[in-house]
């Protein structure tokens, strides 16, 4: 049954690897069928990755085995953001997209799969297996692991970022410690993604988007019936496309790049997506830059209310509310996409029909948004004179234009710590510099310090820019991503205490009050500051791109 198309075998090699099955109980027979790799990222260091556990790889197995195939796992790496916040570890976190998509290339080729299904959820992995995907460029399904529940405290909705909101608050004296562990013990109380339309949640939705995924699997709650059927769809969906001989980069183009920053922009989508989305991009042959977020934020209104842009809605609300397909059943509505625009399970037209109606309190129209334009929106001037980002949905009308002088740190710990002392107080643009892909090295996110404003009640009161990145839940007037990075010598390392900034988001600005001659003559006297770095992340410091290209080690590859 071997597709000669797919994989070519020589009598010799295809016995050679053939000896090698046998000896793990593999029979004669089923050695000949298509081996379709199951890509899976399980573990028991996060709960993201958790639900891929060995039930529901019996049940992927049994539908492959049942519509010709044979599958077998094999693991790759697996991580979440969340277990190394604040933390050295977590300028690992990026780097590991490009580590799990080189994972999923020497796998895919040195196995000589025949197929793939991916399971993974988190933030770096989803991105980082579709780029791996686009590279090897097999019949491939991503199966993504669903949300979990959202946590409850004295009536209070709760997620993972509300324990660094809850720690700001106890340091503060505004909660007590018992409340303070309260919060924590109940944040997370499921395995899945995080059940606000964070970076997981993002990504799931880009894979679903891309048509990589079965018709709202980036919106179902994790481990449900509902998500194991899914589950089962994914498996019968890659044999089929093994048998038509559908391959990715068939179905995934400049249009269904597009199509994923139009519903990051009506869904309020992470500012992480503004370094994946460009990195997929580059793997598929594709052109997606900082720019074309832009211009489709102008286009594209925000329609979905989810935390962080509503206070207590999360996956669950936006799941009933018709999910991911009710999204797009009103973008299509409003003429924003293409329902013809086909993928592995389907048009959008076909996704969009499995939502009967949609609960416009937590999904909008189109013609009646959130916001007028995008969540998400690109700024310019001599802060960031290629670009910087900015949530904007998560930012409070009344800062959208926001001035004020700067307070200065090298990295996010000093500035986390000056505002638990409360050096930094409402009006100071804080500047947070040599936190980008090659000044920490790794970009790790400024969650931690953005989290520990809203904990004070002084989201709308502080502005942050930094060359760092954010968490998908970051709320208040954070803008990061700046590019060039300070590391590269970019103004933002010109930039000093008292400096007047000004910001605003509907002009798309963001300027520093110093003079060019000014700049300059500080540019003399500047010498980068250089944070100890070694291994794979000294080899990523030497090799990725800027922000602006997707902080990427494989930019520039044929």
């Amino acid at each position: 049954m071997t597709n000669e198309k797919i994989r070519t075998w020589n009598e010799e090699s295809l016995d050679h690897r053939n000896a090698l099955l046998y000896a793990m109980g593999v029979g004669e027979e089923d050695a000949k069928r298509p081996i379709i790799g199951i890509i899976n990222t399980w573990n028991e260091m996060n709960p993201g990755h958790f639900p891929f556990d060995k039930e529901l790889v019996r049940e992927l197995k049994e539908e492959i085995y049942g519509a010709g195939g044979l599958a077998l796992e094999l693991p790759i790496t697996g991580i979440c953001d969340g277990m190394c916040s604040n933390t050295p570890g977590d300028r690992y976190t990026l780097p590991t997209r490009d580590l799990v998509s080189s994972e999923v290339e020497t796998v895919a080729e040195l196995n000589g799969l025949e197929g793939m299904i991916m399971l993974a959820t988190c933030d770096k992995v989803v991105p980082g297996m579709v780029m791996g995907a686009l590279r090897v460029n097999i019949p491939t399904v991503m199966f993504t692991g669903g949300y979990m529940a959202a946590g409850h405290y004295q009536g209070r909705m709760l997620t993972l970022t509300h324990t660094k909101q809850a720690y700001a608050a106890y340091v503060e004296g505004s909660m007590s410690r018992e409340d303070y562990k309260g919060v924590v013990r109940c944040a997370c109380p499921t395995p899945g993604a995080c059940p606000f339309m964070g970076t997981a949640n993002t990504m799931s939705s880009m894979a679903e988007l891309l048509g990589l995924s079965p018709h709202g699997n980036a919106s179902t709650r994790s481990q449900t019936p509902k998500w194991h059927e899914l589950a089962r769809e994914a498996a019968r969906g890659v044999m089929r496309a093994w048998r038509e001989e559908i391959r990715p980069r068939d179905f995934i183009d400049q249009r269904s790049m597009e199509n994923v920053v139009r519903y990051m922009m009506a869904t309020g989508g992470s500012t992480n997506s503004m370094l994946h989305i460009p990195a997929i991009a580059r793997q598929a042959g594709c052109d997606i830059t900082p720019e074309t977020f832009d211009r489709i934020s102008r286009e594209v209104p925000c329609i979905s209310t989810i935390y962080p842009n509503h206070p207590t809605y999360t996956m669950e609300e936006f799941e009933a509310a018709g999910g991911l397909p009710g999204v797009v059943k009103e973008l299509i509505a409003g003429g924003l996409l293409d329902a013809g625009t086909r993928g592995m399970f389907g048009t959008l037209g076909d996704k969009a029909a499995t939502v009967e109606e949609v609960d416009h309190a937590v999904i909008r129209p189109a013609a009646d948004p959130v916001h007028p334009q995008g969540g998400l929106a690109v700024l310019h001037g001599n802060i960031g004179t290629d670009s910087a980002i900015v949530k904007f949905s998560a930012v409070d009308p009344a800062a959208w234009r926001f001035s004020g002088p700067a307070k200065v740190y090298e990295s996010q710990d000093d500035a986390w710590h000056a505002i638990l002392k409360d050096e930094i107080t409402a009006g100071d643009v804080v500047v947070i510099r040599y936190e980008g892909p090659k000044g920490s090295p790794g970009m790790p996110h400024m969650e931690t310090f953005m989290a520990a404003v809203l904990g004070k009640g002084l989201g709308a009161k502080i502005a942050l820019v930094s060359d760092g990145r954010f968490s998908g839940a970051t709320g208040g007037l954070a803008i990061g991503h700046v590019s060039p990075e300070a590391y590269e010598g970019g103004n933002l390392a010109l930039i000093r205490d008292g400096d007047l900034i000004h910001i605003d988001i509907e002009a798309r600005t963001l300027r520093v009050d110093v003079s060019g001659e000014e700049l300059q003559r500080r540019r003399g006297e500047w010498t980068p500051v250089v944070k100890p770095a070694s291994g794979w992340l000294q080899l990523y410091r030497k090799h990725c791109t800027s922000a602006h290209q997707g902080a990427t080690l494989f930019w520039d590859q044929d």
